[in-house]
C-alpha cells in the first residue's frame, strides 16, 4: 500500500512535517509513505487556466502522485482557526475535474500539530470536511498533537512514544479502507 503524505506547512522543520516523518514508523507492514513536496509550486487554482487542456507540470505532478497512491495521509498546521492556503488550494487541485478529480474515492486522514494547547483541532477538523467534500473518503478520527514544541524538546520528535498507539489505530483504518478499495478494483467482473 503506498501511502501519499501532504504537509500543509511550507516551512522546513515544522512540527506537522516532522510529524508526517514519524507517522511513517507506525504505518501497517505492508504499507510505505511517499512524501509529496510540490505544494509550494503549484499556482493559484484557476479554473480558466485548468480548462485549457495541459495543466502546470507542478499541477500535473499533483495529480499523478495522489492518482497512483493507494492512501492519502494530510498534516496540517492551524493558521488563524483554519488550513493553510497553500494545502487548501492543493486540494482544489486535486479535486478537480468535479467528480473525477484524483483524490475522489481515496481513503485519507486528517492529522496536525502545533505548539498551541490543542493541537491544530479546528485546522484538522477544517481539512477532514474540505476533503469529504473534494470526494475523499476521509477517517473521521481526530489526533492532534499539543504543545509539539516541548514534545521534540523532550523526545527529539514530535510523536511521544504514547501517541505512537493511537496513531497507529487510525492509520490502520485508512489502510484497511485502501485495502478493501484495492480488493474491489481487482475483483473479477460479474458475468
Amino acid at each position: 500500500m503506498k501511502v501519499l503524505g501532504l504537509s500543509g506547512s511550507l516551512r522546513q522543520g515544522s512540527h506537522n512535517s516532522r510529524l508526517l516523518e514519524s507517522a511513517s514508523r507506525v504505518l501497517p507492514g505492508d504499507a510505505e509513505l511517499e512524501i509529496f513536496d510540490g505544494i509550494r509550486d503549484l499556482p493559484h487554482y484557476d479554473e480558466d487556466i485548468d480548462d485549457i487542456g495541459s495543466p502546470d507540470p507542478a499541477v500535473a505532478r499533483l495529480r499523478e502522485a495522489i492518482a497512483g497512491a493507494d492512501a492519502l495521509l494530510f498534516v496540517t498546521p492551524e493558521y488563524n482557526g483554519s488550513i493553510p492556503g497553500a494545502l487548501k488550494n492543493a486540494i482544489d487541485w486535486a479535486s478537480r475535474p468535479a467528480g473525477k478529480g484524483a483524490v475522489r474515492n481515496k481513503p485519507a486522514v486528517a492529522i496536525s500539530a502545533s505548539p498551541g494547547q490543542y493541537g491544530g483541532v479546528w485546522a484538522q477538523a477544517d481539512l477532514r470536511r474540505v476533503l469529504s467534500i473534494a470526494g475523499a473518503r476521509v477517517v473521521d478520527e481526530e489526533f492532534a498533537v499539543s504543545r509539539a514544541h516541548e514534545i521534540r524538546e523532550q523526545h527529539d520528535d514530535v510523536l511521544a512514544p504514547d501517541q505512537e498507539g493511537p496513531l497507529a489505530e487510525i492509520l490502520e483504518m485508512m489502510i484497511e479502507d485502501a485495502r478493501v478499495n484495492a480488493a474491489a478494483a481487482n475483483a473479477p467482473l460479474a458475468a
